[in-house]
């Protein structure tokens, strides 16, 4: 079923707009100027990490590659650029019968990347590759940023699973894609019914207090939940008194109760109240989950309380303080005509206060030392050293414009599990660092 159809807010049908104007003005410039064929080579990197983070998480590659197939410019798109004189006429023309004809590389989604590692090279004349620019940096910028703190959560709650339920804390559709980054790096489900519908995405969720206060009486509300759900339901039991709650929740569901959520409080000191309360009341397998604007350093102070699960909300749709991952995309490369023939020449941007770039079209590679740990992360232009082929990161991603390495949600996510217990140890520390593994150019 194509969700377009059914009219909701989770995907469009044309991503042309999702661009900066100077995107179509420099187009324009180039098609006059000669210029708009040229062969060139754009990379996406970003020059460092957030603040103290260790390792970025690849997240959102999938949805590029939808972006990249429906960046179509339609008679109602064409018509908006020509009655606000965005470009002229012959450029019209050209957008109308704009498809993506080169290859896009990249690494892996779910695959984890440093200073510098060219998670994404996007290849064809430079008419084409300009335009893509906003669009690819806007999902790759959220999606990553969401999927690294879903990753340092994960790692922070060890086996316990951790529920996304964002969605009231950002944009509707940034809710959705932010479901999806979670799941990637290791969120167990959403709240988010729009994300279950469009990734697969498997949601839970039961009642809010407004539910236990519409009622007369909580327990009223309670057995209420209990007859509509059944007894292994989850009953929210911090409305007014946590005590008298669960003792009212066990009366009214018995021992099968499936769990109890507390969402306010000092988390750690009423979970042990609660944990130990639900037993002396024979409901030794009812679960308890925590929620209240949790984030990696508060679910790594509840790692020795009695819970089984995690909420968590604002602190992971707005990446857990650093909300974009600084991508850049870049020209590294270009031809000096038109000629497809022409070799391709290193360009880079030279300025200072930290901007500078690298230029010339790159490989990267991942060494492990004997213990097959990640030990550095390795960028270059020329030939790849014999003893890194096999440890190539980029993936061939669209070929002459056809989407080749469409993959389904549960791989990308088994592949971060993977990619993340191959770094040091240290990579899962929460406190300030640098990148757990250096950069090396050749």
């Amino acid at each position: 079923m194509n969700t377009a159809d059914l009219g909701l807010p989770v995907e469009v049908p044309s991503t042309a707009l999702f661009t900066d104007q100077y995107e179509l003005t420099m187009l324009q410039a180039a098609l006059a100027g000669g210029t708009a064929e040229r062969r060139s080579v754009f990379e996406v990197f970003t020059r460092r990490l957030p603040d103290g983070r260790r390792y970025g998480v690849v997240a959102g590659t999938g949805r590029v590659l939808d972006a990249v197939e429906n960046f179509r410019f339609d008679a109602d798109v064409l018509g908006f650029l020509r009655e606000n004189g965005i470009v002229d006429e012959p450029t019209l023309e050209w957008l109308a019968g704009y498809r993506f004809g080169g290859d896009i590389w990249g690494y892996p989604e779910g695959e984890v990347y440093f200073p510098g590692s060219p998670v994404l090279r996007v290849e064809g004349s430079f008419a084409e590759c300009v335009l893509l620019e906003t669009v690819i940096l806007s999902i790759l910028n959220h999606d990553s940023a969401i999927a690294a703190a879903a990753s340092r959560m994960s790692s922070a709650a060890g086996e316990r699973p951790l529920i996304e339920m964002g969605a009231r804390r950002t944009h509707e559709l940034a809710a959705v894609a932010a479901a999806r980054a979670a799941y990637v790096g290791g969120f167990a489900t959403t709240s988010d019914l729009a994300a279950g519908f469009r990734y697969g995405i498997p949601t839970v969720g039961t009642s809010a207090h407004a539910f236990t206060l519409v009622h007369d009486r909580e327990r009223d509300a309670f057995q209420t939940q209990v007859n509509s759900l059944g007894r292994g339901t989850t009953l929210l039991v911090d409305t007014y008194d946590v005590q008298e709650a669960v003792r009212t929740a066990v009366e009214v569901a018995g021992p099968e109760l499936g769990a109890v959520r507390i969402d306010s409080g000092d988390l750690l000191l009423v979970a042990h109240r609660v944990r130990q309360q639900l037993d002396e009341l024979g409901a030794v397998k009812t679960k308890i989950i925590v929620t209240s604007d949790l984030d990696e350093y508060a679910i790594a102070s509840l790692a020795a309380a009695p819970v089984d699960a995690y909420g968590v909300g604002t602190q992971l749709v707005t990446g857990s303080g650093h909300p974009t991952s600084s991508m850049v995309y870049k020209l590294v490369a270009r031809a000096e005509s038109a000629d497809p023939e022409a070799p391709l020449e290193p360009v880079a941007k030279k300025s200072s206060g930290g901007k500078t770039s690298l230029g010339g079209r790159k490989w990267a590679a991942r060494r492990l030392d004997r213990y097959g740990v990640a030990e550095a992360e390795v960028i270059g232009t020329g030939a790849v050293p014999a003893e890194l082929a096999d440890r190539q990161l980029l993936v061939e991603l669209v070929k002459g414009g056809r989407v080749l390495a469409r993959e389904a949600l549960d791989v990308v996510r088994g592949r971060h599990a993977a990619a993340r217990a191959n770094l040091p140890l240290s990579a899962m520390q929460l406190s300030r660092g640098e990148p757990v593994i250096p950069t090396e150019y050749v």
